[in-house]
């Protein structure tokens, strides 16, 4: 009986998996399908100039990245120039006791946050502590992690009689907010709000997956001949020429380290179709596209909360097409061999250290259609 009963559920098992594996393949020639369509289509828009809509999201991409004064990565992935971060201010030189706001790295972040959230803001943005650390003189001591926002932060202050005080711990809370509440989705959306662009173009959000993910629904409604609306940007794979106002986009999602860039594309077209809290591509980075220098093959891109600061970044371009790829600053292994401390060794400590600060999971262009 046993052995009647192993060998059924063995043919089975062997019956389901050629169709298994037909539809595998079937699915495969699908996405192929599809992602040829999508690229068609992304190459002849690519092939036109710039609107005047990209255009206005790149001049106030560079107009953010100047004033807030931040870094500069070249090709290579190579940070040559550091510039302002987040926390700190621009000091002058001649000595005066008065600073400009706009040159205080923190302010210019809570304006993006409040083109978000309006007066809001303080409510929205996360404030980290750990107990007992402040009085902490072991280095082995454990702290619980402890969350507030900084509205909280900030109403505690009000309390406080001496108006110097009072202000200097306001300024405090929301210092230690913007250092402690990622920021760069906030930076992007600031940027094409003050563009001109409405909520029902574009999804204005503090996590980069909200528009991602509409971009592509875009792209899907495209194939598939239903209405994609008034989104303004659809998802088109690497190898698109960009173009000034369109978006670049990384992942940070360790266990798809190992996806290619073409995977992670199809994974998300999968998972639009699904409800938000399915979709698996959470952690994720975008930069503007803030100038396209064709006789260089070069593409230069602003972000924000890129090490801290508005960066630029210059990125290459390949082939006669101008397209982006995947694999950008390569420059070599073992150029750091500086050792690890020896009990970290000895305990299976250190990591890989990159070289490159453009060598990241790039995964998609939004272009705007």
């Amino acid at each position: 009986m046993r052995l009647s009963l192993c060998a059924t559920v063995a043919a089975i098992v062997l019956a389901a998996h050629p169709a298994s594996a037909q539809q595998d393949k079937a699915e495969q020639r699908a996405a192929a399908k599809f992602w040829k369509s999508v690229q068609a289509k992304c190459d002849a828009t690519a092939a036109k100039p710039a609107g005047d809509l990209g255009v206005r999201i790149a001049q106030t991409a560079i107009r953010e990245f100047h004033a807030f004064g931040g870094h500069k990565i070249d090709a290579n992935g190579r940070l040559f120039h550091f510039g302002l971060t987040e926390a700190e201010h621009e000091e002058d030189d001649g000595g005066s006791s008065q600073a400009t706001v706009g040159r205080l790295g923190w302010w210019e972040v809570m304006k993006y946050w409040r083109s978000l959230f309006g007066t809001d803001a303080p409510r929205s943005l996360e404030v980290r502590g750990y107990q007992d650390a402040s009085s902490a003189e072991k280095e082995s001591q454990a702290a619980a992690l402890i969350r507030g926002s900084a509205a909280q932060l900030m109403s505690a202050a009000d309390k406080v009689s001496d108006p110097e005080a009072r202000e200097m711990l306001r300024e405090s809370a929301l210092r230690a907010a913007v250092i402690d509440t990622s920021w760069s989705a906030a930076f992007i959306s600031y940027v094409v709000k003050e563009s001109g662009v409405g909520r029902n173009a574009f999804q204005f959000s503090n996590a980069h997956r909200a528009y991602i993910y509409d971009a592509f629904a875009a792209s899907v409604a495209e194939q598939d001949g239903s209405n994609a609306g008034e989104r303004l940007y659809r998802a088109c794979p690497l190898a698109t020429r960009p173009r000034v106002g369109d978006i670049l986009c990384q992942h940070r999602e360790s266990k798809y380290n190992n996806l290619s860039d073409e995977a992670a594309r199809e994974l998300a077209r999968k998972e639009t179709a699904g409800p938000p809290e399915g979709r698996t591509i959470r952690r994720t980075h975008c930069e503007v596209v803030a100038h396209v220098d064709t006789g260089a093959r070069k593409v230069y891109t602003i972000g924000g909360n890129a090490n801290q600061a508005v960066t630029a970044r210059k990125l290459n371009l390949y082939g006669r097409g101008l397209k982006f790829s995947a694999a950008q600053g390569h420059c070599g292994k073992g150029e750091w061999t500086m050792p690890e401390p020896a009990d970290q060794l000895a305990h299976g400590g250190g990591h890989t250290q990159k070289c490159s600060l453009n060598d990241k999971k790039w995964f998609v262009l939004l272009q705007l259609r």
